[in-house]
């Protein structure tokens, strides 16, 4: 799966590969179909060459015959026989040919068809790719331990989170009074009532007067 993403990895590149891959393979075929139609074609006049000698060599033995050399018509249509062999074999390499360059042409015709389809389909084809390699991350990462490793990290965080906020409760706590805290309050106390009974008894006196 990795190996897939990381091949996948921008699928718009990955598409335009392939289009490339698909235009050379295209640009062989029709040179080999190329080729096929040159080698056809010298066959093809060698084949009528072939035909040719053979008539002449007709023409030889039917006048050597009209000469009353039967030997000479017979080495003549010996040559022939053997031109008329060597053009049996050219005809069927020609065939052999033919049949090469109908199989170029239907492969060269759907190499044709595919580009096209692949070129109008371009954009198309590389948003799927892109949707189908983050779906698969997704779910690479959700299935795989990453995602736990992930989870615990969270877990582990809001621990200390809680210990930190526990802490800093317990500092903002105030405890029971210790006994010398509490002897100091009434001291402050006392001092305090002392000076509101001065300030009675002089604010009596000044009225009196």
């Amino acid at each position: 799966m990795t190996e897939i993403l990381d091949r996948a990895e921008d699928p718009a590149r990955m598409i335009r590969m392939i289009i490339l891959e698909m235009e050379e393979t295209l640009v062989e075929v029709r040179a080999s179909a190329a080729r096929s139609i040159a080698d056809g074609k010298e066959m093809r006049r060698a084949y009528a060459r072939l035909e040719e000698m053979q008539e002449s060599w007709t023409e030889k033995a039917e006048l050597a015959l009209s000469k009353d050399r039967e030997d000479l018509a017979k080495q003549a249509l010996v040559e022939r026989q053997k031109a008329a062999e060597m053009a049996e074999g050219l005809k069927q390499e020609i065939e052999a040919i033919d049949e090469t360059l109908k199989t170029y042409e239907a492969d060269i015709a759907k190499l044709q068809a595919k580009l096209r389809e692949a070129r109008a389909r371009q954009n198309a084809i590389a948003t799927r790719l892109e949707s189908a390699v983050t779906r698969a991350k997704a779910r690479e990462l959700l299935n795989g331990g990453r995602t736990e490793d992930a989870f615990s990290r969270f877990d582990m965080l809001e621990k200390r989170a809680d210990l930190a906020e526990g802490h800093a409760d317990a500092l903002g706590m105030t405890g029971p009074k210790s006994l010398e805290e509490e002897i100091a309050g009434l001291r402050a106390s006392d001092k305090v009532d002392a000076e509101l009974e001065a300030m009675k008894a002089a604010l009596k006196a000044k009225n009196k007067s």
